[in-house]
């Protein structure tokens, strides 16, 4: 169910191929910085990849660009939401904007969820 082997190369490719957001984001939590949480990069749950996941707390932090404005996208963050839910984990969304520009805010609001 975690970090399944068939998505590896594309957990790589992706890693690879960071948005700004998500290197400015990394930079904050990578290696314990933020509050001692232990975050991981691209990693997958059953058929999803995951932005950022800490499993200490069961958080799936997703960056959105705008694609995800899309009718489209937003019913396949709606079902993937669920199945991640369904799987007792939460998910917290930060536009790629927000990230850029107010990561404090960000930063907030992931601490209101950690609990810490």
């Amino acid at each position: 169910m975690f970090n399944d082997p068939l998505l590896k190369e594309r957990r790589r490719e992706l890693r690879r191929s960071q948005t700004d957001a998500e290197k400015a984001f990394w930079a904050k939590v990578r290696s314990r910085q933020f509050h001692g949480l232990k975050f991981f990069r691209q990693y997958s749950v059953g058929p999803y990849i995951l932005d950022f996941y800490c499993p200490a707390i069961r958080l799936a932090v997703e960056l959105d660009g705008s694609q995800h404005d899309l009718p489209e996208n937003r019913e396949y963050d709606v079902v993937r939401t669920e199945y991640l839910n369904s799987c007792g984990i939460e998910v917290l969304r930060f536009w790629n904007s927000d990230v850029v520009h107010e990561m404090d805010g960000v930063l907030a609001e992931l601490e209101k969820k950690a609990n810490v």
